[in-house]
């Protein structure tokens, strides 16, 4: 298999982001279990613990979209964005892709699980929700978004329990899935906004009315206003400093202005500045969260 060709089947860049996002909770969690974080740097225990998270996370994650793909192959070929993935371009069976997928599964979650019990068990829970909830509710309801956005926000929760010796779910493994749960749905709707009619070739309904109109518009901009308020429980709990509450409040100030100009103009212009915006919001707020927390 070609590399491009993996890289397409297993979607990189989500999976990039996905590593990312746990890899910022694990460092937060090993401080906040009373370790000195930039001392555990020459921790060669800590170390190896991260790259379990690092590898794990990237081949349950990959996994899960291997999994999402043999499902909607027929559903992909119908679409110009995903229609030269491996499978519905015939470059790889959908046999070819289950057994690549269930083998990323089995190594990634017994590698997770070796840091605790808790972590394997919530990245199989990651998989069976993403790929057989979340994907077959696609072409039947917008509640779809609400499903998916539970594994989306998964990997901020399992690296926080990754990070803890024998895995628990504390305050601050609930902030940092709060604000990442709650981004995932300005961000799934921009994105639905810009790609729709590629959407409805294949019959996904994932606007919030199921079309580009006020409504849809008005409710993805509630959401960015809900998430101010959300981005700020690390301050507010005091588990941040001011730092990071003024970066989440400014980061969140522009989210509602980007998510505003789509509701006053219905545009995709407006919509794709969304969704660009919402790729810089999380990594932005996670890293000023990270350092905050550090810095304490």
């Amino acid at each position: 298999m070609k590399w491009s060709d993996f890289s397409k089947l297993i979607k990189m860049r989500l999976t990039m982001l996905v590593v990312f996002s746990a890899s910022i909770s694990f460092i937060i969690a090993v401080k906040a279990n009373g370790g000195n974080t930039w001392g555990s740097l020459y921790s060669t225990t800590m170390w190896i613990n991260w790259l379990k998270l690092v590898l794990g996370g990237f081949l349950v994650t990959s996994a899960a979209n291997c999994f999402n793909e043999v499902i909607e192959v027929k559903l992909d070929k119908l679409m110009k964005r995903t229609m030269d993935r491996p499978m519905p371009a015939g470059r790889m069976t959908t046999g070819q892709g289950l057994v690549l997928g269930m083998g990323m599964g089995i190594a990634g979650t017994y590698i997770l699980g070796t840091l605790n019990v808790l972590t394997g068990l919530l990245s199989v829970f990651s998989i069976l929700l993403y790929a057989f909830a979340y994907t077959p509710l696609k072409r039947k309801s917008a509640v779809a978004v609400f499903v998916g956005a539970i594994p989306g926000a998964l990997p901020a929760l399992i690296g926080y329990v990754a990070g803890q010796p024998h895995g628990r779910i504390d305050e601050i493994a609930l902030i940092l899935f709060a604000i990442q749960f709650v981004w995932q749905f300005p961000h799934f709707w921009a994105i639905a906004w810009v790609l729709d009619d590629d959407y409805k070739l294949a019959g996904f309904r994932l606007l919030p009315t199921g079309k580009r109109d006020r409504a849809s518009a008005v409710i993805t901009f509630i959401t960015t206003v809900i998430l101010l308020p959300v981005s700020l429980l690390p301050y507010l709990n005091h588990n941040g400093g001011i730092y990071v509450a003024i970066v989440s409040l400014l980061m969140s100030l522009l989210f509602i202005y980007q998510a505003f100009n789509l509701m006053r103009t219905l545009e995709i212009t407006s919509a794709r500045k969304l969704m660009f915006g919402s790729f810089y919001y999380l990594p932005v707020v996670q890293l000023m969260f990270l350092f905050d927390f550090i810095a304490k």
